[in-house]
């Protein structure tokens, strides 16, 4: 097998078991979406498989999961982060990875309350609405905060997911990206 394609499929495979993780039993939205995004977009060198095996893998623990209204600000919201990470993780470092991952909470915040506050019938069409949905999106349920457990979910898998990924690299040096 090239390098190349063992790259693809070591690659391939970190995303699938990272996406699996989200049908196991965890705290509210402490889940790999945003880390799966920005590590494809980091990672692939073809780069549109760093966004198409991503979300695959997302597609298919939906399907087990079930989907839900606000789904489309899901995967807006992940190829936008997706996008974040091809600008702002050229070359990886440990700042720049935890930067796009704060950033990529905040982006996801933002859109999926946005999109649970468009024509909702929970909160009004005003400005007011708007900003008492994200109040409610900050707010704690059970003692968890979804955007805390969010951001703390983006930086673990992040780290998790670029740190595993460069100490193997370090032990398969098949895995490390061609120099151009």
């Amino acid at each position: 097998m090239k390098p190349l394609q063992i790259r693809l499929t070591t690659l391939t495979a970190v995303v699938l078991a990272t996406a699996l993780f989200r049908l196991v039993p965890h705290w509210y939205n402490f889940t790999p979406v945003a880390a799966l995004a920005l590590f494809g977009a980091a990672t692939f060198e073809r780069k549109w498989l760093g966004l198409a095996v991503p979300m695959a893998a997302m597609l298919l623990s939906d399907s087990l999961i079930g989907f839900h209204g606000s789904m489309g600000a899901v995967y807006v919201s992940f190829a936008l982060t997706w996008l974040l990470g091809l600008w702002a993780l050229k070359q990886p470092t440990a700042v720049r990875i935890a930067g796009a991952s704060i950033a990529s909470s905040i982006l996801f915040f933002l859109i999926t309350n946005f999109a649970v506050w468009y024509g909702s019938s929970f909160y009004p069409q005003t400005m007011a609405g708007l900003m008492g949905c994200y109040a409610a999106g900050l707010a704690f349920y059970n003692g968890t905060s979804f955007f805390v457990n969010g951001l703390l979910g983006d930086l673990f898998f992040s780290a998790v997911l670029f740190g595993g990924y460069y100490l193997l690299q370090q032990r398969f040096t098949t895995l490390r990206p061609a120099r151009s």
